[in-house]
């Protein structure tokens, strides 16, 4: 059986077929640009080119969703996405553009954290572990004990007066060319408050920003739990979803 997996973010939609032994890519990703408006039929267009870039032939197709997804379906919240998308039917609406292949529309956060624990630096890991990623805004996977707690979308905890994805995203990093030493020092004042919240065993720093981890984590003082990063880095979205779908 081939699963695919699909990873819809505020500026790409990219996507793969995954090898689930491995919890990796089976072949390299394809990625087009969101489109703005980022409307339910302009990304489910996007999704379309990117899984028909692979011939279009798999068994399953795992997408993730930037905002809540109850039911395994219904758009609650779209944050970086056009707000049309609330109460849309996502896996009726997608299913029916990828020509009626079974689809499973999960978070984008907590597929990355399901990859993440699975295959990646929470790997075995008990206790409270809290996955965020860093990218056009925060997402937050939290985990007690390996269980998913799904939906949990930290990135709109307030901070400074603002969500804290307004102060602290990697696209606020780069929309106000913010230094790694002022960009470290606002996700510190977020991985504090969050701390005092959620007082979690494990930080895994996740999105695209974990590949430059070494630029920006030995910067962050004062947080007691552990900080990794992500060992999937920006493919843990594509794999999730993909581990989604075959458990579907």
């Amino acid at each position: 059986m081939e699963i695919f997996g699909v990873d819809i973010g505020g500026s790409g939609i990219k996507g793969a077929p995954v090898d689930l032994e491995r919890g990796d890519l089976a072949q390299e990703r394809f990625k087009v640009l969101t489109p703005h408006p980022a409307t339910p039929d302009a990304v489910a267009d996007g999704v379309k080119q990117v899984v028909e870039n692979f011939g279009g032939r798999c068994d399953r197709v795992g997408i993730t969703f930037p905002g809540v997804v109850t039911g395994g379906s219904t758009i609650r919240t779209a944050a970086n996405v056009d707000k049309s998308w609330i109460d849309v039917d996502a896996r009726a609406l997608l299913s029916a553009e990828l020509g009626g292949l079974p689809v499973t529309v999960l978070n984008d956060a907590d597929a990355a954290g399901v990859a993440e624990m699975q295959f990646g630096a929470g790997q075995g890991r008990k206790g409270t572990v809290m996955l965020l990623t860093f990218g056009t805004g925060i997402g937050s996977a939290l985990f007690s004990d390996g269980v998913l707690v799904p939906n949990t979308e930290l990135g709109h905890l307030e901070l400074d007066g603002h969500d804290a994805e307004r102060r602290a995203s990697t696209k606020v990093k780069e929309d106000h060319d913010l230094s790694w030493e002022q960009w470290a020092h606002r996700v510190q004042k977020y991985l504090a408050h969050v701390e005092m919240l959620f007082s979690p065993d494990l930080f895994v720093i996740g999105g695209g920003v974990s590949r430059k981890a070494h630029k920006f984590l030995p910067l962050i003082e004062g947080i007691k739990a552990e900080m990794v990063p992500a060992q999937l880095q920006n493919n843990a979205g594509i794999v999730g979803a993909a581990m989604a779908a075959s458990r579907a």
